[in-house]
């Protein structure tokens, strides 16, 4: 008799939130995004470097995007095939005029502005792409080896 092994299924994960343009929500979207992390058993290897990038990108939506009477947006999608898995952070804001500048972009940000150099450095790539009706999207990507991995 043919017995066929159980498959596992690997569904994509996602968590959407709407915050407040402050700075207790962002330091709220930070740890909103750890406990999303932990809780579908990312591992170690893109967890630290995903907090530290939500971290960036939701000051800069509360610094630099901020429009009086609008919130920030904090989305995660994490698929974990095909191997490595891929977790996309999404943060939007309000003010699609203010695009973001790295330090080595703009002279002007030689006392700031180097927290997009962090990301540059800590996710695989990043961009800014418009939102509709009005504002910006600033979405990073970072990739994992799976080894770790836990399914949930």
């Amino acid at each position: 008799m043919n017995h066929t092994a159980p498959q596992l299924t690997h569904s994509t994960r996602a968590f959407r939130q709407q915050l407040p343009s402050t700075r207790r929500g962002a330091r709220l979207a930070r740890r909103l995004a750890v406990t999303e992390f932990h809780a579908w058993g990312l591992p170690p290897d893109i967890t630290e470097r995903a907090e530290l990038v939500v971290a960036e990108l939701a000051a800069n939506a509360v610094l630099h995007g901020r429009v009086p009477g609008r919130d920030f947006e904090l989305a995660l999608t994490y698929t974990p095939l095909p191997r490595p898995g891929r977790l996309l952070v999404e943060v939007s804001d309000a003010r699609g005029d203010r695009l973001p500048k790295t330090a080595g972009e703009d002279p002007d940000l030689s006392t700031g502005g180097r927290g997009l150099t962090f990301v540059t450095l800590l996710a695989d790539h990043w961009e800014t792409v418009p939102r509709l009706p009005g504002g910006k999207t600033v979405r990073a990507e970072l990739a994992t080896s799976g080894r770790y991995l836990t399914v949930r």
